[in-house]
């Protein structure tokens, strides 16, 4: 069977879908077949960035490693869910990993690719307004009160994976968008993060930094790893940086199989 890789939390705009395709290449261009869906059927940011690469990539006359992605029906479809369960079923026959995006919300979809989870992709930006999806905390002391929304849906989740006998959801929370410079906020954030990752079982790792090149990339599909195939272009210190910062989240992901070698 595929190994499962879901990006969610309930909040838009924190790099999910950046870091489903990065993901998803990734693993793509080290050889291994990769499915990708996107369970975001209104805004589809990680379907159309697939779209994207793969008109670039006929435009241009290239034959890069692409995610194998599926669409599904759009918004009101009867029975998507059965046709979710099915496209992935599908995938998992002939791939070693599938990548699922999940909306910055809670939907019916959503609650079954997280059950599905072998390893739970949680990107936040790295302040107390994402941290709250997370859990509650006391603003005076800073202590966590208990888990939040989105923490009791993976709690669901892995109780469902449990009663069907499944292997535990690997659970990464990722700090995106670091601040260059060690502000108190961003420690704040930290300690409550190091606090919280003891009492509802998930590991912290960093993320992605706020680079301009993730916004260029986007319109012709390409990702980090692709700019040295196109000649020197952007090849600069920032995007040296930003490569690093995928090694290390593929490496802190310890997926099955999967010897990191860019």
């Amino acid at each position: 069977m595929a190994h499962i890789i879901v990006t969610g939390n309930e909040k838009g705009g924190s790099g999910k879908s950046t870091t489903a395709m990065h993901v998803a290449t990734a693993l793509a261009r080290m050889g291994h077949r990769v499915g990708a869906l996107d369970l975001d059927i209104r805004q589809r940011s990680f379907g159309r960035y697939v779209e994207n690469r793969r008109a670039f990539l006929a435009r241009e006359g290239l034959d890069l490693p692409t995610p194998d992605y599926r669409a599904l029906p759009p918004p009101g479809a009867e029975g998507i869910e059965r046709h979710f369960a099915a496209t992935v079923e599908e995938l998992a026959a002939d791939s070693a990993f599938i990548v699922i995006d999940c909306p910055g919300s809670h939907t019916r979809l959503a609650q079954m690719a997280h059950a599905m989870a072998d390893s739970l992709i949680t990107p936040l930006n790295d302040s107390f307004i994402d941290f709250d999806l997370l859990a509650r905390i006391d603003p005076a002391t800073n202590r966590v009160l208990g888990p939040s929304i989105y923490a009791e849906m993976v709690w669901q989740a892995r109780q469902t994976r449990a009663e069907a006998g499944l292997k535990p959801i690997d659970w990464l929370v990722l700090r995106n968008r670091l601040g260059v410079q060690q502000m108190h906020n961003k420690r704040r954030v930290g300690e409550a993060l190091k606090a919280l990752s003891r009492r509802i079982g998930f590991r912290v790792a960093p993320g992605f930094s706020e680079r301009v090149v993730f916004r260029e990339l986007f319109p012709r599909g390409l990702t980090l790893l692709d700019l040295r195939d196109l000649g020197t272009e952007n090849l600069n210190m920032s995007n040296i940086a930003a490569r690093q910062e995928l090694r290390d989240l593929i490496t802190a992901l310890d997926l099955p199989g999967v010897k990191v070698d860019f």
